[in-house]
């Protein structure tokens, strides 16, 4: 994605906000017994997340309440998951996503590696604070406790924030395509900690070299050799990091798609990706959809959900007449 190749998401700043006005409208909106969800999707999906900020502060200052407090008692099912999730800044709406990930019984290991294996360090250290501040504990500690073995060991180490960061250096790409290579024939303890030191910690750049020796010396595809060579949660793990090196628009086109056609549509994920993706690269995510699937994100979308949610999710979208 580094080569040049341009991203972008789909909400940006709207042009005259006033923070105010928006406020009383939502206020007016939120009254009574049935609220005008449209004019919350007009406002919030129109919004950048610093300007919803912008919103909840005047909220609160005009009408003593907290917004998100008002979305979660006025609306229900999807449609409030939507909107309440549009209200919090993207480290604290990462924070919010594995919190609610693994409390409770079971553990919602595909929210973890969706989030793990894709953000950027600063993401990851703005994320380990919300989490904290929102929640009064420590993430790494949650994670430890919440999973096991060398997927856990993974992700902690992904959670360090300590991916190299646009630093190349050739010579080393061979003798890591070698380690990798042997993890896969090997897959000891120790081979499997030091597959994981490589993909947590190398650069991108660094990692694309390291693929194409891969190649190489195995005439394998890194994927395919990960794919046959682990299993369980690791494998999906190890997988995610190295196809959000190549691509990472193109994976979250890949986990949306799975989620819509071989979950069922499972809205959470659905949910999660788009508003995180909103402002970073979801117009891109669109595009690598449409050229993997044949379909559109937005005709899937209309397909599989309905009502205000379905719109709510497609002004997020924001799609082109030509994506029906």
């Amino acid at each position: 994605m580094f080569c040049g190749d341009y991203v972008q998401g789909t909400i940006f700043p709207a042009p005259n906000f006033n923070p105010i006005m928006d406020a009383q409208m939502l206020g007016g909106a939120l009254q009574g017994f049935d609220c005008d969800k449209d004019m919350l999707i007009d406002i919030l999906t129109q919004r950048c997340s610093a300007q919803r900020q912008m919103i909840a502060e005047a909220y609160q200052s005009m009408y003593g309440r907290d917004l998100i407090g008002d979305l979660k008692e006025k609306l229900s099912s999807h449609f409030k998951d939507v909107m309440v999730g549009l209200m919090y800044p993207p480290p604290s709406f990462d924070a919010h996503e594995l919190w609610h990930a693994m409390k409770g019984a079971g553990t919602d290991e595909n929210c973890l590696i969706d989030i793990l294996a894709s953000r950027t360090n600063g993401e990851i250290f703005q994320m380990r604070e919300a989490y904290c501040l929102q929640y009064s504990s420590n993430l790494q500690e949650d994670i430890y406790s919440e999973t096991s073995g060398h997927f856990r060991d993974t992700l902690l180490n992904l959670l360090q924030g300590s991916r190299e960061e646009g630093y190349t250096d050739p010579a080393m790409a061979a003798q890591d395509a070698m380690v990798l290579w042997e993890a896969c024939q090997q897959r000891t303890g120790e081979h499997k900690t030091m597959l994981q030191l490589i993909l947590c910690n190398k650069s991108y750049q660094q990692l694309w070299l390291v693929f194409q020796e891969f190649q190489n010396i195995s005439g394998q595809d890194i994927v395919d050799a990960i794919n046959d060579c682990y299993d369980g949660y690791l494998k999906e793990l190890l997988v995610a990091i190295v196809l959000c090196v190549r691509d990472k628009p193109a994976y979250f086109a890949y986990r949306l798609y799975s989620a819509i056609h071989d979950f069922g549509f499972h809205n959470k994920t659905v949910i999660r990706i788009l508003i995180a993706r909103s402002e970073i690269d979801l117009l891109t995510i669109r595009k690598r959809y449409k050229e993997r699937y044949g379909k559109s994100l937005f005709h899937d979308i209309k397909n599989f959900s309905s009502g205000h949610y379905e719109k709510a999710l497609l002004a997020i979208c924001a799609g082109d007449v030509d994506d029906y």
